[in-house]
């Protein structure tokens, strides 16, 4: 997988690397799973969350994010919480640039929009999308997948589902949360803006 060597050497500190040979698909298994991640099905992250649609790559706002001091302490006691923010996103995926981590929350987001899907076709051309740019071993922004995950992507393949990322989706939250998210707090920028914000509001 071609990438830099500053590059790459960074992004193996942070994210095992785990690839094997791709398995022959069969029929797709069945993969239910609660969008909040943490199995609750009355929390803000359930079906009837409105999301506005978004494109595969495109996750920054259209003006530069302007969260207020108390959007930003949020985040901080909520991983949840920033990833529900549109302004939270935009600045994580900064930092997550500056690890050469990017591809992760791209990976997550694009999920998000398939789930949303109902067309088949639509959902078969995205699904083969996310593959190619986050799920085979020949991209450069690859995500570090285990076997188990990815030998179900890719039996699910065969015949395509807007929930069939679900596993994988859930791995790389996971990784982003426990992983990035601790460091990004602890960051310049979070703690820049964090005392922007708190310089601002002492002004007034």
């Amino acid at each position: 997988m071609p990438q830099s060597v500053s590059g790459g050497e960074m992004r193996k500190r942070q994210q095992p690397h785990i690839e094997g040979p791709p398995q022959p698909p069969g029929p797709p298994t069945p993969n239910p799973c609660c969008l909040c991640w943490c199995g609750c099905c009355k929390c803000l992250w359930n079906e009837d969350r409105v999301v506005p649609p978004r494109g595969m790559d495109s996750i920054e706002a259209t003006e530069e994010p302007h969260p207020t001091l108390d959007e930003l302490i949020s985040w901080a006691r909520s991983f949840e919480q920033m990833m529900r923010s549109d302004e939270g996103r935009s600045i994580f995926r900064e930092f997550l640039r500056s690890e050469y981590s990017e591809e992760n929350l791209l990976f997550w987001l694009a999920c998000e929009e398939l789930k949303r899907e109902s067309n088949p076709m639509t959902i078969e051309e995205k699904a083969r999308i996310i593959y190619e740019d986050y799920v085979s071993i020949l991209s450069p922004k690859e995500v570090s997948l285990d076997s188990r995950v990815r030998e179900g992507i890719n039996m699910s393949m065969a015949e395509p589902h807007r929930l069939m990322y679900d596993d994988a989706q859930l791995q790389i939250y996971t990784l982003m949360h426990r992983d990035s998210f601790p460091r990004f707090l602890n960051s310049s920028v979070y703690q820049d803006l964090l005392e922007t914000k708190r310089r601002s509001c002492l002004d007034t």
